[in-house]
């Protein structure tokens, strides 16, 4: 039994949101995670995919995306990303996918997974690029709870860990370029998280993909960046 981790599916069936736009290698890219997952990833296997899932505005409207998903081999762990607007409660969402039977789908917000002998803990983060930030963002507050729900994560983990290694995977970069969310950073050195994994950066090809910062190694998990493969991790 294998783990994976593809980011950034950016998932369209219900809606009219062509990825191409953001370049050729964004070109059927549907049919291309499709070919890739299914030739990779084993039906005992567990897929982490940390955010951006579906360009759906309800979970109505995601089922599609969801479904498709779930046809896929192995496991899925989902975590919420910027543009998934569909998710709510979760409560809603784990009742939903019980009534649609959608089996082979977990959700990680607020709580942790125990998985292919590794504990997963994980939010959404925050991220941002100084010449394109909005000046109306509470930057603070953001950081505030996307703090707060990474310690009840991580400390979820702790709970339920069993001697596993915690790995933890953000939809947002803590780390890149030129910006370090240090609120984050602190909270992973406490708990002495030395694995993360993120996706949301798009369009960038010529780089490692693996960044070190004080003890932590950061890992670019967008599909575009992973050519839509799920990258192996155990």
């Amino acid at each position: 039994m294998s783990l994976f981790v593809l980011s950034d599916t950016h998932l369209s069936h219900s809606t009219d949101k062509p990825m191409n736009i953001f370049g050729s290698r964004w070109e059927s890219h549907t049919q291309k995670i499709y070919d890739a997952w299914q030739e990779i990833v084993s039906p005992e296997d567990t897929v982490v995919i940390p955010g951006d899932i579906s360009w759906a505005m309800s979970l109505d409207e995601a089922y599609y995306d969801l479904a498709f998903l779930d046809g896929l081999n192995g496991k899925k762990i989902i975590s919420r990303g910027n543009h998934d607007y569909w998710w709510c409660t979760m409560k809603k969402l784990n009742a939903y996918i019980a009534e649609k039977e959608l089996s082979s789908i977990s959700f990680l917000h607020n709580n942790a997974i125990n998985v292919e002998g590794y504990t997963i803990c994980g939010t959404r983060g925050w991220y941002y690029e100084k010449k394109n930030a909005p000046a109306e963002t509470d930057y603070q507050k953001i950081v505030a709870r996307e703090v707060g729900r990474l310690e009840m994560s991580i400390e979820e983990g702790k709970r339920i860990c069993e001697d596993r290694e915690i790995i933890v995977f953000f939809h947002f970069p803590p780390v890149y370029a030129d910006f370090v969310c240090n609120e984050l950073v602190d909270v992973l050195k406490k708990h002495a998280i030395a694995r993360c994994w993120f996706g949301h950066i798009h369009s960038v090809y010529d780089v490692s993909g693996i960044i070190e910062h004080e003890g932590i190694t950061f890992r670019m998990a967008s599909a575009d960046f992973l050519d839509f493969k799920p990258l192996l991790i155990k």
